[in-house]
């Protein structure tokens, strides 16, 4: 076997470990990347390549002050913004969201969301489970790595499964379905060092095979044959480059970059999240989960909000934009929450604290019905009034979009048991075309 080294990097147990992608072979620090190449073998052939794009709004935003406001509630809940008229009539959403508000027909807003615990976690945005669920099996898988195993862990020479936030979960499924994670060591795993050459790289994958000739020629089962193939499949990935390039925002339009970010002496870098997404599905990844912001406000809820929401707004609705120009919005859907909401009542600190009884979402993309807001919470916004939508329901809505069914599609966990993605199996009615 030959390896392509990545950075050294210390861990916190103070253990400097470098980390490699060895192919054909399995490495001595565990799964490679032509073993993520030997479990799409097993994906059934034919389904729809549909994406996803999961948007974590880590600490959980206040929904009266995003996409359920309360202009009639008392002052002590309704806070210190305004709502404004959208593009549809009767919708408001918050003064500063003016963007999203004049798409708001592409949108859809869930206002009615229950099923949530209070855990500062992205867990539930991931799998649409506690972190406590099957914790003894290696817990709950996220969505993307749901769609790495039923579906194959590689799309062609791009992963599946793309992790930008560092929290998804492989959960019971193991590390083989789970995110490639492009931080330093894994985008020096996508392309050659200094003193390998794709040249060098040909000749050495077919050195293997020729040492491999005579365990070939006696191997009755093909295993030899087929290792052979995901060997060079892994090479195809490296020597593509296509996500290395996706990863790469100098190559971007820097025009269109300016779109997300915004022009002038302080653009918002954050939004840049927006574009890597975009250009990753572009290069095959089906499921892409990045994170933005940060929204834990137990104090100075609303000046925090004041400077945070318009680049948040901005780049939410540039994403809309680009994915629409470029014909990929109707096979894309957009998804974009927190871990729960908050109180509705205002603190003594002008914040606002931890919130699991109600919650929004925000989804645009996918053949979706936009235009439109499911269910309403309260008249304080405490807790779902008309129609309460499980996290669930809004799961298999997803996998739907991705080409699972969730109402018989099972997983086996590490006890052998099968185990269903959700417990509320239905998609969202009000959302499906």
């Amino acid at each position: 076997m030959f390896q392509i080294q990545g950075q050294r990097r210390t861990s916190c147990d103070g253990v400097s470990r470098r980390n490699f992608l060895t192919i054909g072979a399995l490495g001595l620090g565990g799964l490679t990347l032509a073993d993520m190449l030997r479990a799409d073998e097993s994906a059934p052939a034919g389904f729809a390549k549909k994406s996803f794009i999961n948007v974590y709004l880590g600490g959980g935003p206040s929904h009266m002050d995003t996409f359920d406001p309360k202009p009639e509630a008392p002052k002590e809940f309704r806070g210190e913004f305004q709502a404004i008229d959208t593009r549809v009539p009767g919708v408001q959403i918050c003064e500063h969201l003016p963007q999203l508000a004049d798409r708001m027909d592409k949108l859809a807003i869930v206002r009615s969301l229950t099923g949530l615990v209070d855990e500062h976690s992205a867990h539930q945005t991931e799998t649409g489970w506690s972190q406590s669920s099957l914790r003894s099996n290696g817990g709950r898988p996220s969505l993307g790595a749901v769609v790495a195993r039923v579906q194959g862990a590689n799309n062609g020479t791009a992963p599946t499964f793309v992790d930008l936030t560092g929290h998804s979960q492989y959960g019971f499924l193991g590390p083989v379905y789970g995110a490639f994670r492009p931080d330093g060591e894994g985008r020096a795993n996508l392309t050659l060092t200094g003193s390998v050459s794709v040249g060098r790289l040909d000749d050495r994958t077919r050195l293997l095979g020729g040492l491999d000739r005579l365990k070939r020629e006696a191997d009755t089962g093909g295993s030899m044959k087929a290792m052979d193939a995901f060997a060079q499949r892994a090479v195809s990935v490296i020597t593509s480059g296509e996500v290395a390039r996706a990863l790469d925002l100098n190559l971007e339009d820097p025009r269109i970059r300016d779109r997300y970010v915004g022009g002038g002496a302080m653009p918002n870098r954050e939004n840049d999240r927006f574009v890597v997404a975009r250009r990753l599905l572009e290069a095959g990844v089906r499921c892409v989960s990045l994170s933005w912001g940060g929204w834990d406000t137990h104090g100075d809820n609303f000046g925090h909000l004041r400077r945070q929401l318009p680049p948040f707004d901005q780049g939410l609705a540039t994403l809309l934009d680009d994915l629409e120009a470029r014909g990929m919005l109707n096979d894309t859907i957009v998804a974009v929450w927190g871990e729960f909401g908050r109180t509705p009542r205002v603190n003594g600190t002008a914040g606002r604290d931890h919130w699991p009884r109600a919650a929004s979402a925000l989804l645009y993309g996918g053949g979706l019905q936009a235009g439109q807001v499911v269910g309403s919470t309260n008249r304080l916004g405490e807790q779902p009034a008309d129609r309460p939508v499980h996290l669930h329901e809004l799961f298999a809505t997803l996998y739907q979009h991705m080409g699972i069914d969730p109402r018989y599609t099972t997983l086996t966990d590490s006890n052998g048991r099968p185990q269903y993605l959700v417990e509320h199996p239905t998609p969202l009615r009000e959302l499906i075309a």
